[in-house]
């Protein structure tokens, strides 16, 4: 049985739900994040795109850039609304489902052509059933491995389908090219580009060992699989697994430790409220970095007192990346509960402050809201009153 899987994306999430709710912004470059001068950009509209403003980009630097540009404040709670509408849909097409992050997924539809067709057939009728009922364009990439899937979805956006058959994977990634191989930032490219390396097919010329020499044993193994075709392994999560992550991969390196506390901010808000969702609790919170070099490092906390909400979340990561992070550029960074247990309430609730058990029962009130229709959102600056430091 041949394998199959699709990468699913929902095309510029954030700005395609504002425009979705505020028609009057279609066909505008719209920026979503807060004005300030540490703010940065969450997203923006293709129109913004085409000015240069990217995610992670300073806010400042953006509205240089496209002084026209209308800023929306991002309303989480109504972005997770409709995340969990997708993903229910995706979800509910095919066994094999692994969501990565508030905006994309992976699906395994290996042997279902019986049910699908074939899977291009599939990637049709999924992107339609997604537009259908929640009036969103997802890209969709169509590959043997989630690596590929993963390429294949961003090769043709946005509302894209991209399928690569086993035959011409080489011929794929060679047409993709080195500088826009997923993974592949900038630091990066100008490391191979010094060594004489402007080319997949260059860079697979060169024996492993070599590599090793060149560019250390962690980005010299992800060279050598990826100029091949061959997944990296860096999308082998279990679909099945006891915890909740979300990832994202920022182009360029992210060095701002501001902008990585206001990407965990998010990312909390998002696993809180999947995790009310799921009706489970966390014990212990995690972060991943990858910096641009391709070293990994996870590193995870478990406290004594129980994980009730989106600021408790967010308050041991941030914790986390202040003791971790080692002021290099930032390609990945990763937020994950583990250790959760089935339940709505936390252990041992006698044991802890009242304040806390507020905190939940509040956000168990958003999240009942927002399902009714109304846009509730936190701000971090509202929501972090307790510390005190220079960055508040």
């Amino acid at each position: 049985m041949s394998k199959a899987f699709l990468h699913i994306d929902l095309d510029a999430f954030f700005a395609s739900v504002e425009i979705l709710d505020n028609p009057g912004y279609a066909g505008k470059p719209l920026i979503i994040g807060h004005e300030g001068p540490r703010s940065v950009v969450s997203t923006c509209s293709y129109e913004a795109r085409r000015y240069g403003v990217h995610s992670a980009m300073p806010m400042t630097t953006a509205l240089k850039l496209c002084p026209d540009a209308t800023v929306v404040h991002p309303r989480g709670k109504r972005y997770h609304e409709k995340s969990v509408e997708v993903m229910d849909i995706i979800r509910a097409f095919a066994p094999g489902f692994l969501q990565v992050s508030v905006d994309e997924a992976f699906l395994d539809i290996s042997g279902m052509e019986n049910i699908y067709g074939l899977p291009g057939k599939a990637a049709r009728r999924l992107k339609n059933e997604i537009y259908g009922k929640t009036g969103l364009t997802v890209s969709v990439g169509v590959a043997s491995s989630r690596f590929l899937a993963k390429l294949a979805s961003d090769y043709h956006k946005p509302d894209g389908l991209t399928i690569v058959p086993p035959s011409r994977e080489i011929e794929f990634i060679d047409k993709v090219g080195l500088k826009k191989l997923w993974g592949i930032g900038d630091k990066t490219y100008e490391r191979l580009v010094r060594k004489g390396i402007t080319s997949t097919r260059q860079l697979r010329a060169i024996p492993k060992e070599k590599l090793q020499e060149a560019f250390g044993a962690g980005l010299s193994e992800y060279l050598y699989s990826v100029s091949r075709a061959q997944d990296p392994g860096i999308y082998q999560g279990e679909v099945k697994s006891h915890s909740i992550s979300t990832e994202s991969t920022y182009y360029p390196d992210v060095y701002s430790i501001d902008a990585l506390e206001d990407f965990l901010f998010a990312m909390a808000q998002e696993l809180s409220f999947r995790a009310l969702e799921e009706k489970v609790v966390p014990r212990t919170v995690g972060i991943k970095l990858r910096y641009g070099d391709f070293s990994t490092y996870t590193f995870q906390s478990t406290p004594e007192e129980a994980i009730y909400s989106s600021n408790d979340i967010f308050n041991i990561a941030r914790t986390l990346l202040r003791q971790k992070y080692n002021n290099e550029g930032v390609r990945l960074l990763g937020l994950v509960l583990s250790s959760v247990y089935e339940g709505e309430d936390v252990e041992q609730p006698e044991l802890f402050a009242e304040k806390k058990e507020k905190e939940r029962r509040l956000e168990k009130a958003v999240l009942e809201l927002n399902r009714k229709g109304s846009r509730l959102m936190k701000a971090r600056s509202l929501e972090d009153p307790e510390i005190k430091d220079d960055k508040d």
